[in-house]
């Protein structure tokens, strides 16, 4: 089914939701008429990452000097190239995900229509389009499309600079999006029909996307169950903070994953 025109554009609702219930998601929704973000003031289209190296260069030394500032220290820089996609990733697939997840909508995002701030890391969206369509199958097909139709330049763009190969790329973003699936059950207090929901959305075999969600279940000693994933590639926090590796960090054994639960 071709995508839906926005007007009036239902998803402006969608996203208010969804900034609502994600203090971490830092994205000026743009009204109709807004004007467009400013390059000379450090705001980059998706576009201009994917196929400018200036572009992508300044949006690199933001992210440097943003985990310098916190950390004390500037990392590597496949480091800085690899924590500056998959802030971009995860943002992306919550703006994707989050409106299938609260209205059955997915959000066509343009990358004419989403800037990435270079010295904030803060996204601008201009709302156009969606997709909606009666089955629940076609539904989770049509919302991996957009995610993978909208990524796959940047992920071109980023290979050198990440020092990775395409399969790890694309492990990344299979990552960002059953981790933004989860999130947003975590955040609607519905965290166990959203790990079903990641589930069904990345069974595996869904290429690009070269896994699944695979979710399982950890048990504490009180007997509550969690659960859990092993991401299937390294976001590289590790790289930042050795002591502190992500919950779901193929280094970071249940033990330690139970502890921090």
């Amino acid at each position: 089914m071709p995508a839906a025109p926005c007007a009036p554009c239902p998803l402006y609702a969608d996203y208010r939701r969804l900034l609502d219930l994600s203090p971490v998601l830092r994205v000026d929704v743009l009204a109709d008429g807004a004007p467009t973000p400013e390059r000379a003031r450090g705001w980059y289209s998706a576009v201009e990452l994917a196929a400018d190296p200036a572009a992508l260069a300044d949006a690199l030394a933001g992210e440097e000097a943003r985990i310098a500032a916190e950390h004390g220290s500037a990392p590597r820089p496949h480091v800085t190239a690899s924590r500056l996609l998959h802030h971009y990733l995860w943002s992306v697939c919550v703006l994707i995900a989050g409106p299938w997840h609260l209205a059955r909508r997915v959000p066509v995002i343009d990358r004419a229509d989403i800037w990435l701030h270079a010295p904030t890391g803060d996204f601008a969206l201009r709302p156009r389009a969606h997709s909606t369509l009666p089955g629940d199958d076609e539904l989770r097909a049509e919302l991996r499309a957009s995610v993978v139709t909208h990524v796959e330049p940047l992920l071109t763009a980023f290979s050198g600079a990440t020092r990775r190969g395409t399969r790890a790329l694309w492990g990344m973003v299979t990552d960002d999006l059953a981790s933004a699936i989860w999130y947003l059950g975590r955040m609607l207090g519905e965290e166990s029909a959203a790990v079903a929901a990641a589930g069904a959305v990345l069974p595996g075999g869904t290429q690009p996307l070269p896994g699944a969600a695979d979710f399982r279940h950890l048990r504490g000693e009180d007997g509550r169950s969690h659960p859990t994933r092993t991401r299937l590639g390294c976001c590289l926090y590790y790289a930042i903070r050795p002591d502190s590796a992500c919950i779901t960090c193929p280094r970071t054994p249940d033990e330690e994953r139970l502890r921090r639960l």
